[in-house]
């Protein structure tokens, strides 16, 4: 008779093979269900896990959209990128956004419903946020409201589901309009907009890359069901299918900003580029010719303007056919491309691949242009450079703009209440994140909270999209000071590349500071009057832009009286449908390759290196000033937050020499004694 102990313990192993057999092959199953219970897969239990995730997310989809609504403004930029770039949200940045926009297109229309049927009165729960973003699905959206039906939001709404569905259907009637779809686009023009202000006032602009396709090609194929328009203004309304043609830049075209291209296979091959009229001002105005051998972007991401050069490479080149791309390939020209940031470079690479325009572009990734040698063999055959540098972006369309809400009141067929901002009607309290305050307030006004007055502050964007708080006038002037003196430094770096005869200088600022007042400030300078540099008139100017008739300021002064004619503006709401913008064209009057010329000028130090000043530009030597080396001027590493207080001051006084001290220059950085003594510049005369 067998031992028991010992099958007692074959019984145990075996049933431990059994275990792991079911983990080795992935099939696992709950011990429960070795032994009788019911399995449970764990691919299954994932799948309810997603199942909850997901349901999560839907349940916060209206709470975090109405928390978007009440936000105030001066949390800084677009909704869209407030909105994108909010780490915290459960549900997708995506369908918060698109649920945000569309119920503020409708909310007119939405609030009159609601309003009808005395929804609030009926509901106390709600709020007049949360009821439009709720009627709002139920009425409109595919899918209905993105709650489970159990929720007591949603049941709140669907059990006035037949009295909503009468009044939206008589808001449509009373607008003489016979269906949803005319409905539809009477909403998308702007039918109900009581604020006076366009609901857009910027069309879609595309600029057709003429490295893949044409413009006759593309009205026939991509805008064939478009209609035609002499007039501008057409297509800065939302709704139709109507195109523009540009009468200035050429291969540039405007559309409804409604129109959804990004689909489209001309849009995802790269044969379009969404790039604003403005924008494509720099490198239309630069003109680059055969002669005018390589050219240099020295910001280039993300890649429209860098695109656009190619394009008019090309299209001066009888090499060159867009039939055969192999061709571009033969284009004796080439584009540098620098952009000192890792990942706007990497953006750069990909917008320069899907273009085409890969071939005859040189991409300077993670590389400063201001440290780019303007001697170097690779820059010799460069005689033109466009210039776009960070700048306070107060041109830049939509930052500022927040669509209208219209709230609706809590009592049957009340007064309207007022667009965000103002007074809303009262509402139930919610749960957690569902609490609506009914009184919405103007976020540019003082509030008080817990018996203090808030301190009024904006938040100013840079065209990169960096935040800087500004409390005061003067720290809007000290921001400005500080990027017109960096604006000025890479201005005056480009001046110095010897064989450069035409350069464009471009913001999308609407101060002066950044632009008549740095354009004046580099003709003042040595390096310009010593080599010629002037600003482009407007008779010289390329054909569309000698046409463009917006033109630079005077100043308080007429302090740029000189060069206004010269100076190109762009005004956003003039009706021209573009962003706020400023470009002005130098030409080099100098003869020669300017190598010899710039060499024989500049000032050296006793071992015979080149003496710099502190913003890292090479020192004239017809100054005749004392200047403070450290002796290493092959590498300059831009301003440290110490120095920008002395470079901005320098700029202001025409750019005067700061000295910088061997301790101020390279801090807490080991030196030798003969490093630490301070050597002067010869005097010359």
């Amino acid at each position: 008779m067998p031992d028991p102990n010992r099958r007692y313990a074959y019984l145990a192993a075996s049933t431990l093979v059994v275990i792991w057999f079911w983990v080795l092959i992935g099939r696992p199953t709950s011990l429960g269900a070795l032994f009788g219970g019911n399995p449970e897969p764990y691919k299954e239990r994932d799948i309810r896990k997603g199942r909850q995730k997901k349901k999560s997310a839907a349940m916060s989809l209206y709470y975090e959209a109405a928390d978007v609504l009440k936000a105030p403004t001066t949390a800084g930029g677009s909704l869209k990128s407030r909105i994108f770039s909010k780490k915290d949200f459960k549900a997708p940045p995506a369908q918060i956004y698109a649920l945000v926009i569309e119920t503020c297109k409708w909310s007119a229309v939405l609030k009159e419903v609601i309003e009808k049927t005395g929804l609030l009165g009926l509901e106390r729960k709600l709020t007049p946020i949360l009821s439009l973003l709720l009627v709002h699905d139920l009425l409109l959206a595919k899918r209905g409201i993105a709650l489970p039906a159990t929720h007591g939001l949603r049941a709140s709404i669907e059990r006035h589901k037949a009295r909503l569905t009468a009044e939206f259907t008589r808001a449509r009637i009373r607008r003489g309009l016979g269906s949803l779809e005319a409905l539809t686009e009477h909403v998308e023009a702007g039918g109900d907009n009581t604020s006076g202000i366009p609901v857009t006032a910027h069309p879609r602009w595309i600029r057709i890359n003429t490295l893949k396709t044409t413009l006759e090609d593309q009205l026939k194929t991509t805008f064939k069901d478009y209609s035609r328009t002499l007039n501008v203004g057409e297509v800065q309304k939302r709704g139709g299918k109507k195109i523009f043609l540009d009468a200035h830049v050429p291969n540039l075209v405007a559309v409804p900003p409604s129109a959804d291209l990004t689909k489209s296979a001309a849009y995802t091959s790269g044969a379009l580029i969404f790039q604003d009229k403005a924008s494509c001002f720099p490198a239309y105005l630069l003109d680059p010719l055969p002669e005018d051998g390589d050219v240099i972007d020295s910001c280039a991401a993300p890649g429209n303007k860098t695109t656009h050069l190619a394009s008019i490479l090309a299209s001066h080149s009888s090499v060159v056919d867009i039939a055969d791309p192999t061709t571009l390939t033969e284009l004796p020209q080439k584009i540098h491309a620098f952009e000192k940031d890792k990942l706007r470079a990497t953006t750069l690479a990909k917008m320069v691949a899907l273009a085409g325009s890969d071939v005859v572009t040189k991409i300077h990734a993670s590389t400063d242009f201001l440290k780019a040698d303007p001697e170097n063999p690779q820059f010799a055959k460069v005689r033109a450079l466009l210039l776009d540098p960070s700048c306070s972006g107060s041109g830049i369309v939509g930052r500022d703009d927040m669509p209208e809400l219209h709230l609706p009141s809590d009592a049957k067929g009340g007064a309207a209440a007022a667009a965000v901002g103002k007074a809303g009607a009262k509402g139930g309290k919610g749960k957690g994140k569902g609490k609506d305050k009914p009184a919405e307030e103007k976020p540019s006004q003082k509030r008080k909270r817990d018996g203090k007055e808030e301190e009024k502050v904006e938040v100013l964007l840079d065209d990169d999209g960096v935040p800087t708080a500004i409390t005061s006038a003067q720290d809007l002037q000290a921001r400005l000071a500080a990027l017109a003196a960096f604006q000025l430094t890479l201005l005056l770096h480009a001046m110095r590349f010897p064989g450069a005869r035409k350069i464009t200088y471009s913001t999308c600022s609407e101060h002066n500071e950044e632009n008549e007042g740095v354009v004046l400030a580099a003709l003042e300078s040595e390096v310009a009057k010593a080599r010629g540099w002037r600003v482009l008139r407007q008779d010289e100017q390329v054909g569309g832009m000698k046409r463009w008739d917006v033109r630079g300021v005077e100043g308080e002064k007429g302090e740029y009286k000189a060069i206004r004619e010269g100076c190109i503006r762009a005004n956003k709401g003039d009706g021209e449908g573009t962003m706020g913008f400023f470009v002005c064209a130098f030409v080099r009057d100098g003869d020669g390759d300017g190598a010899a010329e710039v060499e024989a000028k500049l000032l050296r130090d006793e071992s015979g290196k080149i003496v710099r000043d502190a913003m890292g530009i090479p020192v004239l030597a017809t100054r005749g000033e004392d200047v403070v080396m450290d002796g290493e001027d092959e590498e300059w590493g831009g301003i440290d937050g110490e120095d920008e207080e002395k470079v901005v001051e320098s700029a202001a006084n025409g750019g005067a020499t700061v000295a910088l001290d061997e301790d101020e220059s390279k801090e807490g950085e080991a030196s030798t004694p003969a490093k630490k003594k301070r050597r002067k510049a010869k005097k010359k005369t």
